[in-house]
């Protein structure tokens, strides 16, 4: 895994928000998702490229509850993952990461009390698992804690602080500069690409 602390400027992070603010108030925009059983996510969704279906926990063309099209990952998108993944290649060329044309892009805005629990990225096609693709994300606003690891057990993951701007994996609180361009509520907004 690479963690690049403070890769995207200010600048940046601002963009990204006001795009995701459009692209979210839009047809196939924000929502709060849940699970069959009717459990709802802590959190507000929006997928870009493809759509990622709680219930099934697989990728289609179209939001089952109500038909909408996914909004295309806007091109900015995706100049921003093509330099985070040849940055990352540059400070670790010994591991170097296979690139990506990413066709889904999970947007996914944290509240105060928001939070998504210890899960796998497991989703994607048979061939970008086989092939070891990577997952690469972005998260702007409050800090949050990254756990990963092998284990399903949090106490035994491994822990990291992610803070706004934060790239590869996921973000102390938002930068008042930002919430004041961005009228960003109290929270986190990361958005997550991936090749299926």
């Amino acid at each position: 895994m690479v963690f690049l602390k403070g890769y995207l400027s200010l600048s940046d992070q601002q963009k990204i928000v006001e795009r995701c603010r459009e692209l979210g108030m839009s047809v196939g925009g924000f929502y709060q998702p849940g699970y069959e059983e009717g459990t709802k996510m802590h959190l507000k969704m929006m997928c870009l490229g493809k759509n990622w279906d709680p219930h099934t926990s697989q990728y289609g063309e179209r939001r089952p509850f109500d038909g909408a099209k996914p909004p295309q990952i806007p091109p900015e998108f995706q100049t921003l993952v093509t330099n985070a993944l040849r940055d990352s290649n540059a400070l670790v060329p010994q591991n170097r990461l296979p690139s990506i044309s990413p066709d889904i892009c999970i947007v996914n805005f944290y509240s105060q009390t928001g939070r998504l629990g210890l899960h796998q990225d497991k989703d994607e096609s048979e061939d970008s698992l086989r092939r070891g693709l990577p997952v690469v994300s972005f998260s702007i606003g409050d800090s949050a804690q990254f756990l990963y690891g092998d284990h399903r057990d949090p106490d035994k993951a491994e822990k990291l602080q992610l803070e706004s701007g934060v790239s590869v994996i996921h973000p102390n609180s938002a930068p008042n500069l930002l919430l004041q361009h961005t009228n960003l509520r109290p929270g986190r907004l990361n958005l997550t690409f991936r090749q299926y």
